[in-house]
């Protein structure tokens, strides 16, 4: 079984979000359950639990952009409480994938090669997390065929509102924020006070995201016999 384990959040275009993306995960033929890290319950250590008291094998896949304190401390933590009957793989990022995303994304809000682009993640105090951060937006570069600048949106530097100052000292007249954020909530509202002229939509329910979740999951099933 697959445990799709987000943040959580007070959001509810947000909880919509995460809710579609683990139906359309299950309607590519994967049983799917879901859980919360915060924010919202039952969290992954409960929900866990049951499943693997029920007699299931779990695949933990956390609905995370990047490697992080929820990915290596509390998913982890409650994985661990259950040797051989259930696994976590790694964040969703970075990917090609989602860097396919981010490029469609900033396609969508107008932008183009003369604009400065800033890829903004939410942020970590765990270097993990900002190293994963950069990986995607060098992807995206590749993609962009420009070099794109990262921010964050909290315990990381630089802030988003830094990295578009910079964009703007260095002559860009105007500035792209690309939303590397799963969903509407608080990190994506403050995007919209960092000074960028744009700034793209959340990644979303996309395909391409169903697919980095169901390849996550296949990668830590067990090879067949």
């Amino acid at each position: 079984m697959l445990l799709l384990c987000a943040h959580g959040t007070d959001n509810l275009q947000g909880r919509a979000v995460v809710d579609t993306l683990a139906r359309l995960v299950a309607e590519r033929g994967v049983r799917v359950a879901q859980t919360w890290v915060d924010v919202q319950h039952p969290q992954v250590e409960e929900v866990l639990t049951g499943l693997v008291g029920a007699g299931e094998q779990v695949v933990v896949v956390p609905a995370l952009l990047s490697a992080g304190y929820h990915t290596q401390v509390d998913i982890a933590r409650a994985v661990a409480a259950h040797p051989g009957r259930a696994v976590a793989t790694g964040a969703l990022g970075p990917d090609p994938q989602l860097a396919a995303l981010l490029h469609r994304r900033l396609r969508e809000a107008g932008a183009g090669p003369s604009d400065a682009v800033v890829v903004a993640a939410a942020g970590s105090s765990r270097s993990d997390s900002a190293r994963d951060v950069r990986a995607v937006a060098d992807l995206l570069s590749q993609r962009w065929g420009s070099e794109v600048a990262v921010g964050f949106g909290a315990k990381a530097e630089p802030s988003v509102a830094q990295a578009v100052g910079a964009a703007r000292a260095g002559g860009a007249t105007r500035v792209v924020v690309a939303s590397y954020l799963l969903a509407p909530g608080y990190f994506h509202d403050r995007l919209l006070e960092q000074g960028a002229d744009v700034v793209t939509q959340p990644l979303g329910v996309a395909p391409e995201l169903v697919q980095v979740v169901l390849d996550r999951y296949r990668s830590a099933l067990p090879p067949a016999s």
